[in-house]
């Protein structure tokens, strides 16, 4: 599946698991000001567990050269920029009230996409498909895999179990979006301008990335609309592999593919694996995200090694992980490639 190169990708952190005032502008990470006309920037982002970002993708890298990120959301030219929304985070106004902050505007944007349907990424939806209604008439582009609806419950090791939030198909048609479900990969904003990759449904291919073990889906008999959960027609089924999982792929002009994870449950080395198979290209010149390589002192402990080695071996110029990658996974990364890792911040935009 081919993907046009393009010339830039600007990639705005509106969610994520931590925020610094303190850090400064490097040659692609643009940082919100800790002073601004004299005064003290605040209030400043907010930091959840979660994650959200705002993607920009610039066909023709000379027509969109101004780093302003209030131009992110500014689409003038529809045939060479493009603007999604990627994941919504965990809260149901966090990303908005960010987004508020740095300028941000989500009625002109081209879609949001999902790239799984877990609650730390998608809770925020519904308020931001309000906002965008009150101020555009036509319906937004929702991208997801038809397995984010399902009804989840995480069922840990010592029994203790919780029903997991979840979406509401009618609920968020009701709200001016239009579903599109697919476990393919696609190809956006559409064939004539084919920008960038969703991954859909990922391989799983390596022995180290376990998906999501302690993940549990109602049978299909309860995944309707019934909100009736009682016990005495509970029925789960063992759903680990997070089918739905999906990341986006560009493919910068000289320089490889930038692949965007959000939590990355079917393994960074499998989706990194997979977006090279869908486009023919072999150079990963940049991964940001989540790589879920939690210090849990089981699993994903024992994904770490094996995991940073791979993507030695990919030898990507930059890596930002993000949200449930973990700091003892980060540090790992940040003593074996320092050159590489760049770190990641509410509020940052990063730029290739």
């Amino acid at each position: 599946m081919s993907i046009r190169e393009i010339g830039k990708i600007s990639i705005t952190i509106l969610m994520d698991n931590s925020t610094d005032l303190l850090l400064k502008n490097s040659a692609h990470a643009l940082r919100s000001p800790l002073i601004r006309n004299e005064r003290l920037n605040l209030p400043p982002p907010v930091a959840e567990h979660g994650f959200s970002a705002l993607i920009n993708i610039v066909n023709d890298h000379s027509s969109s050269s101004n780093s302003n990120r209030q131009n992110l959301t500014e689409n003038t030219d529809r045939n060479t920029n493009y603007t999604y929304l990627f994941d919504t985070g965990v809260t149901e106004d966090g990303v908005i009230r960010n987004a508020d902050l740095l300028g941000m505007d989500f009625s002109n944007i081209d879609g949001i996409i999902l790239s799984h349907g877990h609650f730390d990424h998608s809770t925020g939806l519904v308020n931001i498909l309000k906002k965008i209604s009150s101020k555009r008439s036509s319906p937004i582009d929702i991208f997801l895999h038809p397995d984010a609806f399902l009804r989840r419950w995480l069922v840990l090791p010592d029994g203790k179990k919780a029903r997991m939030p979840s979406l509401d198909e009618k609920q968020l048609e009701s709200l001016g979006g239009s579903i599109q479900k697919s476990d393919k990969a696609t190809i956006l904003p559409n064939k004539e301008n084919p920008f960038l990759l969703m991954t859909g449904q990922i391989p799983r291919k390596t022995s180290f990335e376990k998906g999501f073990p302690y993940q549990y889906a109602e049978n299909s008999d309860n995944n309707d609309n019934n909100n009736d959960h009682s016990e005495k027609i509970l029925n789960l089924v063992p759903d680990p592999l997070v089918k739905d999982d999906q990341a986006i792929v560009v493919n910068l002009r000289k320089k490889g593919l930038v692949a965007l994870t959000g939590c990355g449950h079917a393994g960074i080395i499998n989706t990194l694996k997979y977006a090279k198979d869908l486009t023919g290209v072999d150079k990963i010149y940049a991964i940001i995200g989540g790589f879920h390589l939690p210090a849990d002192g089981g699993i994903y402990e024992e994904a770490m090694d094996p995991t940073i080695e791979e993507i030695q071996k990919a030898d990507p110029e930059y890596i930002i992980p993000c949200h449930c990658t973990g700091w003892k996974a980060t540090n790992k990364i940040i003593d074996l490639m320092p050159d590489k890792f760049i770190q990641s911040a509410v509020g940052t935009t990063f730029s290739f």
